[in-house]
Formats: C-alpha cells, structure tokens, sequence
C-alpha cells in the first residue's frame, strides 16, 4: 500500500486540520514562538499549508525545517498537509495560512477571482499530471480515450486542466465519458476495470499502480501539449507587501531545503517520513522523487524558481483559451520574482 494507514484516513484527518484552520480569523499563525534563532531573538511563527498529503513532491519544505533553515532565517515554520491546489490557494488567498504550496494555474485561478495571492517561485516548473491506464486497454494517446471513461477528482489542477489537453489533442470533450472520484478511489477504480482511464499525479498514483504490480501507460499533461507551470510557493500579495523580509526569508530557506533534497533523495524521503510518520513510505517517497526530479527545472530554467518567461507565456494562454481566465491582467500580474534570493541554486 501506498499510504501505511490508508489514503482516506489521512485525508480525512487533513480535512479536518484544514476545517479547523478555517475557523480562525486572520493570518494563519503570524507571531512571535518561544523558540529562539541563533541570536537569542524569538522566532516568527507561520504556516506553509501544503498542496495535497507530504511526500516527495513537497519534501523540500520538511527539508529545510530539519536542517534549520528557517530557524536559521528567524522562522518557526508549521507545515500542515492540503486537500489540493484550489482548497490550498483558497486559503492562502483568505489569510488563514501565510504560505501555501500549490499548482500554478490554481493559483492563477483565484487571483483572478479576486483573491489576495502572488505566486512567490514556482517549485516544480512544468506540472507532473498524467493520463495513465492500463497497457491491456490499448489506450497509448489522448485521443485513444474517444469513448471512454475517465476518472478524475474535481477541484483538482488536474481535473481542470483536462479539457485543456482533449481540446490541444483534438478531441471533443463530449466524446469521453468523465467519472468523478474520491482520490483515494482513484487506483482501485483502475486496476478494477471500473474505468478505463485516470487523471491523477505521475508521481503519485502512478507510482502507487506500479508498486501495486501494474503495467501502464502514461501520458504526461506537459508531452499532450499543456506544461503548464507546476506546483509553486504562494502568499498573499498584502502580506508579502507588509512582511517582504518574512517572504524573502521563507523563500530562501525553503529553496536551500529543495536543493538538499534533489540533491540526496533518500535523505529527503527518511526526512519526510519522519515529520508524517503516518504517511507514504520511505520507499514510495523514493519513487515518487524519481518523477518529482525531472520536474523542478524547464528546459532553460536559470536556476530553481526561476521559470523560463515563455512557460509563464504557455502557462496564460492555455488559461485564456480553455479555462476561460480573463485577459484584464497580463500574467505578470500573477507571479512575482522580487521575493528571491539575488543567487538561486542552479538547474
């Protein structure tokens, strides 16, 4: 099994952190902790609410709190697990958490909607998301899934994506029979022949179906023409305007956190599986970093956070054309580069 305790036992212990997260008023945990810095000054308290359950794909954040890097930069950093990119956006965008980690676009999505957010330095620079289904069904491109049934769960970056990458393919979104899911459904529904085809993470569900002994293909979303910028470092635009120097520091030692951990994988995942010892397994945060590595730096990236501007430029139009954003702001509008270090780790 992927997760020792089971997938929907953690997510819903997770909804329920995030439900009581939401009942409080104001900024997520701003303040001062008993915990001190080097310099004997107390340590500023904030939250990093992550995109879905810890693993590899948010490991550099449990990384950079094991080493000290945010003691280091004067911050007690909280890391608390999400319910996907929009819930994580959402809240981030409603002051109930200073920093957020989730997909680009999603992002994207609720600034537009008028939410206070800024995407601060995107992690993953293209998205991992996949159309993946078994090899015996014959399904090798987007367009073999005329016909079909294809799961996803809604209110994910990847379900809203997906008529992205049928209409790029060519194909009438009328022509799939779309089955929503519980993520935690997603693998078994697959493997049971209850759908021919899911949307999920190539480095999540992919991994869980070959471990469960599976032969599948994939289809990644940025190969089907949609490599949209991936999971990111998000805030409130009003908080990052009145705290810069919190920002510029969780930024900083957050990027120190995910090059030590593209750097020694197997550290990172023994780190991971110590701060959330009721979640994925060493071995799966391992394989899941397989995937994970190849996605923290775009074809001419000058160094991690640092996303090529014309993937920001693929990034917008594939919004404008499929998920309908407004053309009111330039996608300048959405992302900022002001709150990184003068030196990043190189790609």
């Amino acid at each position: 099994m992927f997760h020792r305790n089971g997938a929907t036992k953690r997510r819903l212990a997770a909804l329920t952190a995030a439900a009581a997260v939401l009942a409080l008023a104001g900024c997520g945990s701003s303040g001062s902790s008993d915990a001190q810095a080097g310099n004997g000054k107390p340590l500023t308290k904030v939250t990093v609410t992550l995109n879905f359950l810890a693993g590899a794909p948010n490991s550099g954040f449990m990384v950079a709190k094991e080493k000290g890097y945010y003691a280091d930069q004067g911050l007690d950093v909280k890391i608390q697990e999400g319910q996907g990119s929009n819930s994580t956006a959402t809240l981030v965008a409603g002051g109930k958490s200073e920093f957020g980690y989730a997909d680009g676009p999603s992002g994207i999505t609720v600034a537009s909607q008028g939410g206070d957010l800024i995407n601060i330095g995107p992690i993953l620079q293209t998205n991992g998301f996949s159309v993946m289904a078994l090899k015996k069904s014959g399904i090798k491109k987007i367009s073999d899934l005329k016909g079909k049934s294809v799961a996803l769960q809604p209110g994910t970056a990847q379900a809203s994506l997906f008529n992205a990458v049928l209409a790029t393919n060519n194909l009438d979104p009328k022509s799939v029979n779309i089955v929503n899911l519980d993520p935690s459904a997603l693998v078994a529904s697959l493997l049971q022949g209850s759908v021919d085809a899911i949307t999920a993470g190539a480095d999540t569900q992919a991994v869980q179906l070959r471990d469960q002994g599976a032969d599948i293909n994939e289809v990644l979303y940025r190969d089907a023409g949609v490599p949209t910028v991936g999971l990111s470092m998000l805030t409130q635009a009003s908080y990052a305007k009145a705290h810069a120097d919190i920002v510029k520091s969780f930024v900083a030692a957050s990027l120190k956190g995910w090059d030590d951990a593209r750097k020694n994988a197997d550290a990172a995942a023994e780190t991971v599986a110590k701060q959330f010892p009721q979640g994925a397994s060493v071995t799966s945060i391992k394989e899941q970093f397989a995937v994970d590595k190849t996605l923290l730096c775009a074809p001419g990236s000058q160094g991690l956070a640092k996303v090529p501007d014309k993937n920001w430029k693929t990034t917008y139009d594939l919004m404008v054309q499929y998920l309908k954003l407004p053309t009111t702001k330039p996608i300048t509008d959405y992302y900022t580069t002001d709150y990184l270090p003068s030196t990043v780790p190189s790609c």
